[in-house]
């Protein structure tokens, strides 16, 4: 591990607390130091106030603030003087205690202070760190760790067994340091927890993290490293060892088992697919988590599935209750018994979770987790805490009034959705109202260049190039797709273009197969494909886009209308068909849809001629006098992919303003 420190940036930063900040997003950006909101830092420093008075204060991370992006407003300021006194009480509840850390807060507008912020206080140097260092857990949770550690750090830093975070820890800490020469210190280890480390100077703490971390990782190495078999496996690239459809009814039967939607993804990564090879992966991931902080996002052991996942599930899901039972009081309520992540033999590594953000955590989370249960293996041996440990962790009365206080899921969490032509027009809108509604969705173009794919949150979207016209690319496409998000429950078959206006007479073959094989044929590939994967779906939901053109065509637009009145007659009978399966086959018929590739400036133009209007006039030539753009057609597709829909198949919806000929 190396210094990230700056000269040039720090000297940018015009007061202590934006260096302060600066300084924990240095650590933030290092995943071996601090995962998805781990780790804290602080400041003390003081606070004017409107009387002129002035107060010694501890700008101390806050809760939910993550370190890879804080800013000065991330950090909550806390009467110092009032936390040091909170330190010497003999007992203090843990929601008592935030209450408390709540009115120690100089500033309503701020965060809640971390649950750290009395045992930051109670440490004498301006700035302190803390880290959940990859380097440092991974040895203490080996057979020697204590021992490893002490005698790699010796006296410049104290090692302390592991203890709950909050007021417990900070009353540990105050009790083992009472006698301490703080200026010999450097740092303190909490034993499968972290690291702290302490200084004057922003980057003397800063550092004195690095160099103590950089110790512990050569030392993981020298003890380790040449005795872990570097991953080679590679995926198999057989059809038939191809897990889609198996990972999409894994996925579904997770979902059940919690009560909503899950999203999953197959890690089949050379690491992944090294440990998922191992005789014992299975068992090795069943002894517990890397940190007790990551029980909260990946629950306190992981699952084993087997070329039939299912059996897996259903043990994991005995174990879970067994462990509810055995740690559990009269006021605990079980969470749901599904899991958050398992090794599935020979496959790779499964994460699972109910929204886009959490599923990276899981998935961050569990690479960090192999790779620090095969360094502890090569030291003789992996060492999590005792479950009853990890059980306070993942019941602690802080979390669970954070679960009891989270508002209602978005309506189509967990949910996930292919949307073909999604480029542009209203495919990119649909992209647009479906990630907004909260699904994830795999997106289709055949639009060269990276400037698209490139344009959403890639954690909720998967952007890929396809040629829909083509079966094999829309299968290769589609297997992606579920094996990074586990399954499908929603298709917006889109893809299609408006060929240049010719008469029958004049109709070129090319001209009118072109038009035949992208809006019609590519439409019958994709959900022929889709199919198999909507059976295993959430409320499964189709959605074609076809025309105003089906119920009223026009002169010169016979390729076009042809094609998309077929494609209405194709999802009519696949309305028919599907139903029994569960899934809902509905249509869109827009109209004059302007901001689409379709609608160029000079085919609005020649339109706008041929009907004697001015162009602003043609723009809302309907009956209610209104433009339709593609935001209205998407809020149309997601409405019938949605609730608001779901005793709803084979309907067909104009989004045209209002057509006289179509009434």
């Amino acid at each position: 591990m190396r210094s990230r420190w700056n000269d040039t940036e720090a000297r940018a930063c015009a007061t202590d607390l934006e260096l302060r900040a600066y300084s924990s997003r240095l650590l933030g950006q290092d995943p071996a130091l601090v995962l998805h909101g781990g780790g804290n830092t602080s400041l003390k420093g003081e606070l004017g106030d409107l009387f002129g008075d002035t107060r010694r204060v501890l700008f101390v991370k806050g809760s939910g603030r993550d370190l890879k992006s804080i800013g000065p407003a991330g950090f909550a300021p806390a009467d110092l003087e009032y936390l040091l006194r909170l330190a010497t009480l003999e007992h203090l509840g843990d929601s008592e205690m935030m209450r408390q850390l709540r009115l120690a807060t100089l500033d309503p507008a701020a965060p809640n202070p971390s649950v750290e912020a009395i045992l930051h206080a109670l440490i004498p140097f301006r700035h302190v760190d803390h880290t959940h260092a990859d380097a440092v857990v991974t040895l203490s949770n080996s057979p020697h760790g204590t021992e490893i550690l002490r005698e790699l750090y010796g006296d410049e830093v104290l090692v302390l067994p592991y203890m709950m975070p909050g007021f417990i820890l900070a009353r540990q800490i105050a009790a083992a340091t009472r006698d301490v020469d703080w200026n010999a210190l450097r740092g303190i280890v909490l034993l499968r927890h972290g690291v702290f480390s302490f200084h004057e100077e922003a980057r003397g703490s800063y550092e004195s993290m690095v160099e103590l971390v950089d110790r512990a990782e050569g030392e993981l190495g020298r003890r380790a490293g040449a005795k872990v078999v570097q991953p080679t496996a590679a995926a198999p690239d057989s059809p038939d060892a191809r897990p889609a459809i198996a990972l999409a009814k894994l996925r579904k039967a997770v979902g059940e088992l919690s009560g909503s939607p899950m999203l999953a993804r197959l890690d089949r990564s050379p690491e992944a697919l090294a440990f998922a090879a191992l005789d014992d992966c299975g068992e090795l991931l069943r002894r517990g988590p890397l940190t007790p902080d990551h029980t909260i996002h990946t629950k306190p052991f992981g699952a084993v599935f087997d070329a039939d996942p299912l059996p897996g599930l259903r043990a994991f899901a005995g174990e879970y209750q067994a462990y509810f039972r055995d740690y559990a009081q009269d006021h605990h309520q079980c969470l749901d018994p599904a899991p958050r992540y398992g090794v599935w033999r020979r496959e790779g590594l499964v994460c699972l979770a109910r929204g886009s953000k959490r599923l990276e955590i899981v998935a961050d989370i569990t690479r960090h987790t192999i790779r620090a249960i095969r360094l502890a293996e090569a030291m003789g041996g992996w060492r999590a805490l005792p479950r009853d440990k990890l059980f306070e962790v993942e019941y602690w009365e802080l979390e669970q009034a954070k679960l009891a206080a989270a508002g209602s899921a978005p309506e189509m969490q967990g949910r996930i959705a292919l949307v073909t032509g999604a480029a542009s027009g209203i495919g990119r809108a649909a992209v647009e109202e479906l990630r907004r509604r909260g699904a994830v969705v795999i997106a289709l173009d055949i639009a060269e260049g990276k400037a698209w794919r490139e344009s959403w949150d890639s954690r909720e979207v998967l952007a890929l190039c396809c040629d829909v016209t083509d079966a094999d690319a829309i299968g290769a496409a589609l297997e992606q797709g579920v094996l990074h998000f586990g399954g499908l429950d929603i298709l917006v078959s889109n893809a299609g273009n408006f060929p240049a206006s010719a008469s029958l007479g004049e109709m070129p073959d090319s001209h009118w197969e072109q038009s035949l094989e992208l809006n019609l044929s590519s439409h019958m590939k994709v959900l022929r494909a889709c199919l198999p994967l909507l059976e295993t779906g959430f409320d499964p939901a189709v959605v074609f886009v076809a025309s105003k053109n089906v119920a009223a065509p026009g002169p010169g637009a016979a390729a076009y209308s042809a094609a998309k009145a077929g494609l209405t007659q194709m999802a009519r009978v696949a309305a028919l068909e599907a139903a029994a399966k569960g899934i809902r086959v509905n249509l869109v018929h827009p109209n004059a849809v302007f901001d689409t590739g379709i609608w160029t400036d000079e085919v609005l133009r020649e339109r706008a001629r041929h009907h004697e209007m001015e162009v602003s006039e043609y723009r809302s030539a309907n009956l209610l006098g209104l433009e339709v753009t593609s935001s209205h057609v998407a809020a149309a597709i997601a409405a019938l992919a949605g609730t608001a829909f779901s005793r709803t198949t084979g309907a067909q919806l104009p989004v045209d303003g209002g057509n006289e000929r179509v009434i």
